[in-house]
């Protein structure tokens, strides 16, 4: 059995920052953020992300998986501090804790790792695009989507959901730690980044000039834009677009959720890529 550093105090320093990452206000202030769960720590001691400390519920110390993961981040020179159950619940944000969790800082992406970095590098860039998403849910499953299909990367437009909150971290089960995300991103430097590098701009759109979406060319350098939950893309970005493309449907519904929309629309392009 591993021995660990214990902390006794609900008042400990590392506790009261652990439970304060849990606001927007204070990740950004700190420059931190928390990832929870036996898995999602596991993935990020398996990346280059920085890490700053770990702690471990006493419960979770009887979990040979958890006590994996642990060594793995005293490999990587993270101490990790063992607290009680109440300790740990205090610094936790999940309903049901399992006990891990690990405060890790920011990782910055640039544009270069943006258009150089999909899974199959000799394949043009594919990058899934963010505006105004705005439920946690559906952007950690977009980044999730993303990194399962080969994308280059995702670019957050302004008004997007933070990438580091809690729920978008665990809706991606860990691939944020394994595609480039950039964040914060102006439609204009979208566009001229676009420009620029020959990139089309692909957005989801209903509209008379829109073309169903397996006619869309995905196969060259493309970047394809998932709008807001309610508004979809915003009226700058379909004025930005170099093609329009809807998901056609039979049914009564009057649209698809957004996430759904992206792993069609992202896996319709790993097809077209794959086949060549």
């Amino acid at each position: 059995m591993i021995e660990l550093e214990r902390i006794e105090s609900l008042t400990n320093s590392k506790i009261k920052l652990a439970a304060k990452l849990h606001t927007n206000k204070y990740r950004k202030e700190e420059n931190l953020f928390v990832a929870e769960g036996v898995r999602l720590v596991e993935m990020a001691a398996q990346s280059d992300w920085p890490m700053e400390f770990a702690l471990i519920s006493d419960s979770a110390m009887k979990s040979q998986r958890a006590v994996a993961v642990v060594e793995q981040l005293q490999k990587k020179d993270c101490h990790v501090y063992q607290v009680s159950d109440q300790i740990y619940n205090k610094a936790a944000d999940t309903v049901t804790p399992q006990g891990l969790l690990l405060v890790m800082g920011f990782r910055i992406f640039t544009w270069q790792e943006i258009l150089k970095s999909n899974a199959d590098k000799a394949s043009a860039p594919l990058i899934a695009v963010l505006d105004g998403v705005q439920d946690p849910g559906n952007a950690g499953n977009i980044i999730r989507t993303a990194d399962a299909l080969g994308c280059s990367g995702v670019v957050c437009l302004e008004g997007t959901a933070d990438i580091f909150a809690d729920k978008v971290v665990r809706a991606s089960m860990g691939s944020i730690f394994n595609i480039p995300v950039m964040t914060g991103i102006t439609p204009e430097e979208l566009r001229d980044v676009c420009q620029d590098n020959e990139v089309a701009l692909i957005a989801t759109a209903v509209d008379d000039t829109a073309v169903r979406h397996y006619l869309a060319d995905y196969v060259s350098p493309c970047a394809i834009v998932f709008g807001n939950e309610g508004n979809g893309v915003s009226q700058r970005m379909l004025e930005e677009a170099d093609q329009k493309v809807y998901i056609p449907m039979t049914g009564k519904a009057e649209s698809l959720n957004v996430s759904a929309a992206a792993a069609i629309l992202l896996y319709e392009a790993f097809r077209k890529r794959s086949i060549l």
